[in-house]
């Protein structure tokens, strides 16, 4: 089988929440949370959280299309967060949360406009989608302690009480999909 490698850049909310659910996805080569959209190069997680950098919570996503598509990748991304919110996701607040698309070519662009319409229109969410679509600049991977999360910490309480919920959900929900 031919490998057509590819990759991403969302933000939904916690990285550590995005990455645990697209970490269990089939065609998921890697996933690596990190931070982009900014002004500061090489901003600390510190940094980033003050709100003052300008980056959001990211994760870079390398996927094989022959596996799972670019638009499949944005299906599950409009149900793993709340896309309604600005610079919000549960009782995580700032900026750094914000719901944003940083495409990587102009199919990524169309790709992710079309699904954002769409999904809107879809009647998926009551409130409007305000998810920036914007092109990559800059990632920077985030701290060596942010990776893989939420594998290696189930029990720290906020990987019980918020992402494990939302794993289990879009698990049940999204388990064709899954490796």
């Amino acid at each position: 089988m031919s490998r057509n490698l590819q990759i991403t850049t969302l933000g939904g909310g916690c990285f550590w929440c995005v990455e645990a659910v697209f970490k269990s996805l089939k065609g998921v080569e890697k996933v690596v949370p990190g931070y982009a959209g900014g002004k500061t190069e090489n901003p600390t997680y510190e940094q980033v959280c003050s709100g003052e950098t300008g980056h959001a919570e990211v994760i870079r996503i390398t996927f094989d299309a022959a596996t799972i598509s670019f638009s499949e990748l944005l299906y599950v991304f409009w149900r793993a967060h709340d896309p309604t919110t600005l610079n919000r996701q549960g009782a995580d607040t700032g900026t750094q949360y914000r719901s944003i698309i940083f495409y990587h070519n102009a199919e990524q662009q169309a790709c992710a406009d079309k699904s954002k319409i769409e999904t809107g229109a879809g009647g998926l969410w009551p409130e409007p989608i305000v998810t920036k679509i914007s092109p990559i600049r800059d990632f920077y991977a985030a701290e060596d302690y942010h990776q893989d999360y939420f594998a290696l910490n189930p029990n720290q309480p906020y990987c019980r009480a918020v992402i494990d919920p939302k794993v289990q959900k879009l698990r049940k929900a999204l388990s064709e999909m899954l490796k």
